[in-house]
């Protein structure tokens, strides 16, 4: 079993990141077959303290095999943000900058998973046949995710690593291309690498939406929203609005809707209990602001 015996840098390898989180390595691809993917599968500790996780130039996925756990990621010193994952979710990243996790088993069986990253050639080169531009495109950020199609490819890849002399270069050259075309047709944000000095990173949406689903009920605050996730208001209202589409603002009413209609289809409350909770203590403008966005009064969309 190996354990982290120094301090993490801020950029790193595919190889070798693994030194630095504690477990064990259970099987690598190794050998020309392998020129376009670094796969490792490990067996983790069942419950990791945070750590510091380098970042790493090639697209990084990493695919739970066997076990269950909540895992944690958080920007350096920033809030937790946790996700329960179990066998074939899946985590996609291409962060910039390092970031900290930590986790904790929750089943009976070992906590296995499959780290895969993309050669940058072939990623290059995969975006632009796919999408006829030089610039590759930044992949969204995804924390236990579900993907059927990427299951079935990373299963076959497995199936590769496990048949030690028996893998065929010429199937595992074509899973790694296949693999690169999925994720930039599933996972391209629209934005290009030449632009990634001006994304909001990935776990700052994902708090900042957090933060923003755990203050429904309380008064808007820009000021506050950017503090959370250690920007100028300036700067993060005008990344975010590029992340989603919408401003902060308008995303929370987007939020409180959504809100409000799950508890009209799934609980007895009251319209005015319910405008309440999700922040308007008036009920006329509640039901306007309800309108507006779907269409029907409260009380329509409740009967129907």
């Amino acid at each position: 079993m190996s354990f982290p015996d120094e301090a993490p840098p801020d950029r790193t390898s595919p190889r070798a990141l693994g030194k630095y989180v504690a477990g064990r390595t259970l099987v690598s691809g190794d050998g020309p077959a392998w020129a376009d993917l670094f796969v490792q599968v490990y067996s983790r500790n069942d419950n990791q303290e945070p750590f510091l996780v380098p970042a790493v130039a090639e697209p990084l996925i990493v695919w739970i095999m066997s076990g269950q756990a909540i895992v944690e990621e958080r920007d350096l010193q920033g809030e937790w943000l946790a996700s329960h994952v179990e066998v074939d979710d899946f985590f996609l990243t291409r962060s910039p900058t390092p970031y900290e996790m930590r986790w904790r088993s929750t089943g009976g069986d070992p906590f296995q998973v499959m780290h895969l990253y993309l050669s940058v050639p072939l990623f290059e080169r995969v975006a632009c046949e796919v999408l006829g531009r030089v610039a590759p495109p930044v992949l969204r950020d995804i924390s236990g995710g579900k993907d059927e199609q990427l299951s079935h490819l990373l299963a076959l890849i497995r199936q590769e690593l496990t048949a030690g002399g028996r893998g065929s270069h010429l199937f595992i050259q074509g899973l790694a291309q296949s693999l690169a075309v999925h994720l930039i047709r599933t996972y391209a944000s629209g934005e290009t690498s030449d632009d990634r000095h001006n994304a909001l990173p990935g776990f700052k949406l994902r708090r900042a939406v957090a933060h923003l689903e755990e203050h429904l009920a309380e008064p808007f605050s820009l000021a506050h929203l950017a503090e959370a996730v250690g920007m100028s208001a300036f700067h993060f209202s005008r990344l975010f609005k590029k992340a989603t589409g919408l401003s902060p603002s308008r995303h929370l009413i987007r939020q409180r809707i959504a809100k409000a209609q799950q508890l009209l289809q799934e609980t007895d409350l009251s319209i005015i209990e319910i405008g309440t909770s999700v922040g308007y203590s008036s009920p006329s403008h509640f039901a306007q602001v309800f309108r507006r966005e779907t269409g029907l009064p409260p009380s329509h969309y409740r009967r129907g």
